[in-house]
């Protein structure tokens, strides 16, 4: 149906014209200030410096080694995955994409384009409950390989919307404390909440399935969601839609690896735009990058067979780095692989 991925972005521009206009460069310029829609908050700045921080970044070529094919591979929450990558959770079609696609129709692209290409896709949740149902019939019949987020509603919906998650046979389960100020949900009625160390034990407790905790921005932060007990945390500022002074995500990285070691798994969000933003996070101290925005164009412009374009478009991007940084494995993608300005 597609030529190449230059044909899904030209359909999405066509499909979301007067939504989000599918810049060249999705850097936040043009949207900001729409939320709810798909800018960030206020002048937009905690989103447009992300972009700016990859572009600081630079990289160190090394092609004096012996010929080798990049192995992308990594491994998490048991399961082998092609690359370090995952699809962001957004909920909320209608709220911030026009209701050019209902959630059911947006969650079956980024579900089945994720797995289908060796990725998974973490799915959204919000005030309406069509945005954390629509999705699990869609990971189930994708062997499980979605990981559900829910909003930090009062502990006992919680407790409940866990136990739900488990009888669909997800992989894990996220929760985004970063909405607990977000303006969707105040403007719908729904109240949410911050949540203490041991709340999220309890939640952490409460099942088997990997817990990971989205909305982390501090060392401190970090070391109490492994006292929680979680399995991972999401170093994230909502996408620049809650807090409109946030650092860019990824610059948080070195000091929140330092702090937990191991102990965690540390994906992060937040500007990653292509395969060596994913480089440079995975350097900084990422085990795996999270990207929202451009999926979400992506299954605008092509459904799961964009989706899947845009998925092998960026391996392909950091298979190239990787060879060209002699970095035969994710794990040779160390600190010394890059130049911080």
């Amino acid at each position: 149906m597609f030529k190449d991925y230059n044909d899904v972005l030209l359909n999405a521009k066509k499909v979301l014209d007067g939504i989000c206009n599918v810049c060249p460069e999705c850097n936040g310029l043009a949207c900001k200030g729409k939320v709810p829609g798909c800018g960030a908050k206020g002048s937009g700045s905690a989103f447009t410096e992300c972009i700016d921080f990859f572009k600081s970044i630079k990289l160190n070529m090394d092609a004096v080694h012996p010929h080798f094919e990049a192995n992308t591979r990594i491994e998490a929450l048991g399961t082998e995955f092609m690359y370090p990558f995952f699809v962001a959770p957004i909920g909320g079609m209608n709220l911030n994409y026009g209701g050019v696609l209902t959630e059911a129709a947006y969650s079956k692209a980024v579900i089945k384009g994720a797995r289908q290409t060796g990725i998974c896709a973490f799915t959204g949740d919000g005030p309406n409950e069509e945005y954390f149902f629509a999705p699990l019939e869609f990971i189930k019949e994708e062997q499980g390989l979605g990981i559900p987020t829910i909003k930090p509603w009062d502990m006992d919906k919680c407790l409940k919307r866990i136990e739900i998650i488990e009888s669909f046979g997800a992989v894990a389960f996220a929760m985004d404390i970063d909405s607990a100020s977000l303006i969707n949900l105040k403007l719908m009625g729904k109240p949410v909440y911050t949540k203490s160390t041991e709340e999220l034990k309890t939640l952490a407790e409460s099942t088997t399935m990997p817990f990971i905790v989205k909305g982390i921005m501090t060392p401190q932060a970090a070391e109490r969601c492994a006292e929680a007990g979680c399995y991972g945390i999401v170093v994230s500022s909502h996408g620049g839609r809650v807090l409109e002074d946030c650092p860019p995500p990824a610059s948080m990285l070195p000091e929140i690896r330092k702090a937990v070691g191991n102990s965690l798994k540390i994906f992060v969000d937040g500007g990653v735009r292509c395969g060596a933003d994913v480089f440079k996070c995975i350097a900084l101290g990422a085990d795996a990058a999270l990207i929202g925005r451009p999926y979400a164009i992506a299954a605008h412009g092509g459904m799961d067979e964009g989706v899947k374009m845009l998925t092998k478009k960026i391996g392909a991007e950091l298979s190239e780095i990787m060879l060209m940084t002699n970095c035969p494995d994710i794990k040779s993608i160390t600190s010394e692989k890059i130049i911080m300005k």
